[in-house]
């Protein structure tokens, strides 16, 4: 009684090398992007420093507003807690909050409570879905932005009629109140509205772009008309910096998520990319319909398919699949000669037997060479090919 040996395999996963020569071009598009992101991330920190503050001379700042204010006798204060904010609101005010998006739900809550009824005015900058409505009751942001930038006032507001065209494209704005006065539409919805307070005499101004009061911007279109008349209707100026170091962004459980902290342009951006990605996935994949033959420009001989097909199980190290190749042709052109049927080439317990007949040689030697271990090196591989080779040409003579 003998023990085959257990046939080696050849690992084919490919190596460490073969996977970095395969990715290497990819690392270096994502090693660039993150390099490209840091840079603008940079530039951008530098560039808009001291954005929305009326302390800033910087192009995004605000201090030029600030000055001319001055000069009417209207007199600026800059707050960044939400205690000072409250505390500051009343008749003779215009509260203006630059960032109304990093106020927490509860912050919103607690702010529109105390300006409702103050008899003062709040202007809202660029509000989106996440502060507009809890700020602004009865008004709703829509997630698309103006396509312009310059709108005409198309309203009936003393304020933006006198002012005339104006950088306030941005956030579109919706509203349920009848009495708001909806002003420089883009596509039939505004980007600045105006809203009465219920009781107080007061009212609450919600702006679609912070463009009318930035530096650079002030003296294009009539943005510092605009920005006048809305900041200066009251003796006194607040301007509500929200910090995210307010402990009163602090004082309960509620967290923005992640996607609530990312812009909306970022948003529709990568779901634009994903697009992109689906359609070059697409327009490079195969096409549909069976395949068309094609003639080779030259004809192959079999000799040099076969020679081809060797020196790759060669470099692979591959003589087990080599061997199990070699040994299953031989099978499949034995069979007809000994009369097997084809389902049972590859059963020794009928290809043997049929072979002893024609043939006379030990059945073990047969078992071994038809269906034994793969060889250990090269020179047993050639020794089997040579005597797979013999087998054949003595069945046919037999």
């Amino acid at each position: 009684m003998t023990t085959e040996a257990t046939p080696t395999t050849t690992s084919t996963a490919p190596t460490g090398r073969q996977v970095w020569t395969r990715t290497r071009g990819i690392a270096l598009a994502v090693v660039l992007l993150l390099v490209a992101a840091v840079a603008m991330a940079a530039v951008r920190s530098t560039t808009r420093h001291g954005d929305l503050d009326p302390r800033s001379p910087d192009p995004y700042g605000s201090r030029a507003v600030a000055q001319l204010l001055a000069e009417r006798g209207v007199s600026t204060r800059v707050v960044t807690t939400l205690g000072a904010a409250r505390a500051a609101a009343g008749p003779d005010t215009t509260l203006l909050i630059a960032v109304p998006d990093l106020l927490t739900h509860r912050q919103q809550t607690r702010l529109q409570a105390a300006t409702a009824s103050s008899g003062g005015r709040t202007v809202l900058v660029a509000a989106g879905s996440w502060s507009v409505e809890r700020l602004a009751p009865g008004v709703a942001a829509d997630p698309a932005t103006s396509d312009g930038s310059t709108l005409d006032p198309d309203c009936t507001l003393p304020e933006a009629r006198r002012a005339g065209p104006a950088d306030t494209g941005g956030v579109r704005y919706t509203t349920t109140r009848l009495d708001a006065d909806s002003c420089y539409p883009s596509e039939r919805l505004a980007t600045l509205l105006r809203v009465p307070a219920s009781s107080g005499g007061g009212d609450t101004v919600v702006l679609g772009a912070p463009d009318i009061l930035y530096n650079d911007r002030l003296d294009e279109q009539g943005n510092a008309s605009l920005a006048l008349q809305l900041l200066g209707s009251r003796p006194h100026l607040v301007w509500y910096l929200p910090s995210l170091s307010d402990a009163s962004a602090a004082d309960n459980g509620e967290r923005k998520s992640f996607l609530d902290l990312l812009p909306s342009g970022w948003l529709w951006a990568t779901l634009q990319l994903f697009i992109a990605a689906a359609l070059a996935a697409f327009w490079r994949a195969r096409r549909f319909g069976p395949l068309v033959p094609e003639k080779l420009p030259v004809a192959i001989r079999a000799s040099e398919t076969a020679e081809g097909r060797a020196r790759l199980y060669r470099n692979a190290n591959a003589r087990d699949r080599a061997a199990t190749a070699l040994r299953s042709a031989t099978r499949t052109r034995l069979a007809p000669l000994v009369g097997v049927p084809v389902t049972q080439v590859h059963t020794p317990e009928a290809l043997l037997p049929a072979l002893s007949t024609h043939l006379a040689g030990d059945g073990q030697a047969l078992h071994s060479l038809l269906f034994g271990p793969p060889p250990g090196d090269d020179a047993a591989l050639i020794a089997l090919t040579d005597q797979l080779d013999a087998l054949e040409r003595e069945v046919r003579r037999s």
